[in-house]
């Protein structure tokens, strides 16, 4: 064989690599142009939908927009409808989402921290409690959650869907498998050998480690609080004290309920809609801290 039949066939070989490469990334491209169809489609459905009057939901074309919009006629009836209700229910949404997601993110941080880089008896046993809690749906947990807090008076009361909401088991695993990697047993022992404390080294060393971990599971217990809605139809029956989950619920079955209901249809799409935006806002804020910390406190 010569040279040139020997160039020729690593060109033919190349070729043939580039064009199989070429497939697959087309394949990949279709595949993630469907996935993000699916998931664009419902959050474009409730932008239109908010934009209609209740007769327009039914009448006009389910992904495109009506004439003439009545977006802020619908927020305005909105907002004014049953004595303005919905911004308490809002208002109830941000208390619980927000003050149970800190809490369950501190929560997670600290039992992480310290599964993964602290040896105690029991510590193998308790963590796959932990994991194997991951398994259980949330709303087998409802009814027991129920019972446990009736004991102590808390029904009806705030109390009653923050505390339950504290527990964040893919939380506290999340962070533990982050910690191993990203928080050098080197590092801390440095911190340790300079005369920094246990708590020092916490704050100013493991912290900044974990921040894109922390954001990433301060933002899945706010929205996992957020988009509760088994837990506070359980245990809360003042309307007062509702989220904005379980009060559109309320104006959806009696909507739902024909003749002898009110027909709040387009109450119930615009404040959906409404009631996303603030997650929606979130995830495009906090993303950069994903990418930032990465690199912070490395070892020199």
């Amino acid at each position: 064989m010569t040279v040139a039949d020997t160039r020729a066939l690593r060109r033919q070989e190349r070729a043939r690599r580039s064009g199989t490469a070429g497939g697959r990334r087309i394949g990949s491209h279709v595949l993630l142009i469907i996935m993000a169809i699916y998931f664009v489609v419902p959050i474009w459905w409730l932008f239109v939908a908010a934009t209609k009057s209740t007769g327009s939901l039914f009448s006009s074309p389910a992904l495109w927009f009506d004439d003439p919009l009545a977006f802020f006629a619908n927020v305005v009836g909105l907002f004014e409808h049953q004595g303005g209700i919905y911004w308490r229910w809002l208002g109830n949404s941000f208390l619980y989402a927000f003050s149970a997601g800190l809490g369950a993110t501190i929560v997670a941080v600290l039992a992480g921290y310290g599964f993964a880089k602290y040896r105690f008896r029991g510590r193998t046993a308790v963590f796959g409690m932990i994991l194997g809690s991951v398994m259980v749906p949330l709303t087998a947990l409802v009814i027991p959650t129920f019972m446990l807090l009736s004991q102590y008076g808390l029904i009806n009361t705030p109390w009653a869907v923050i505390l339950p909401s504290l527990l964040n088991p893919f939380g506290v695993y999340l962070m533990r498998v982050y910690t191993q990697d990203a928080v050098p047993d080197e590092l801390l022992e440095a911190a340790r050998i300079d005369g920094a404390g246990e708590w020092r080294t916490f704050r100013t060393i493991v912290v900044p480690l974990l921040r894109p971990a922390i954001v990433t599971v301060l933002l899945l217990s706010v929205v996992g609080t957020w988009n509760n809605f088994f837990l506070p139809l359980a245990v809360l029956t003042n309307p007062d004290l509702l989220p904005v989950t379980v009060g559109l619920n309320r104006w959806l079955a009696l909507s739902n309920a024909g003749a002898g209901g009110e027909q709040v249809w387009n109450l119930i799409t615009s404040g959906a809609f409404i009631s996303v935006v603030p997650l929606l806002l979130s995830f495009l804020f906090l993303q950069r801290y994903w990418q930032g910390g990465l690199t912070l406190g490395s070892v020199k």
